[in-house]
């Protein structure tokens, strides 16, 4: 073999073994632009969901807020009656018992007074 000939060979050898390269070079490029893109529409989908959570989020307390506003009334209301069921509970309860000595008996005298107070037209 000449020496050229062996230099032809190397050539040969060297472009085999760098062709080789390139193409699995290229090959993990092209893998990594593919994962690239793949991660940067997750990345969109996740912003698009953050934002649309963030925007439902809002209506949420709007409505919170609505309706917070729309029950003061009633609120109200209750914490009125609430107001006058208290105060009538500790006047029965201040109360000395009606029957001296027997509970049944007093339970049965107030719940009849309550019954009439109830019937009232």
């Amino acid at each position: 073999m000449s020496p050229g000939q062996i230099l032809i060979l190397a050539s040969l050898a060297a472009n085999a073994v760098l062709g080789w390269a390139y193409l699995g070079q290229r090959d993990e490029t092209a893998t990594a632009r593919a994962d690239l893109r793949g991660m940067k529409g997750q990345r969109d989908g996740a912003r698009q969901m953050a934002s649309e959570c963030s925007d439902s989020v809002d209506d949420l307390r709007e409505m919170a807020d609505k309706r917070a506003r729309e029950a003061e009334p009633a609120r109200s209301v209750a914490a009125a009656t609430a107001k006058t069921h208290n105060q009538r509970a500790d006047t029965i309860l201040s109360t000395p018992a009606p029957v001296p000595g027997d509970l049944c008996a007093s339970a049965l005298v107030r719940v009849d007074e309550w019954l009439k107070g109830r019937v009232k037209p």
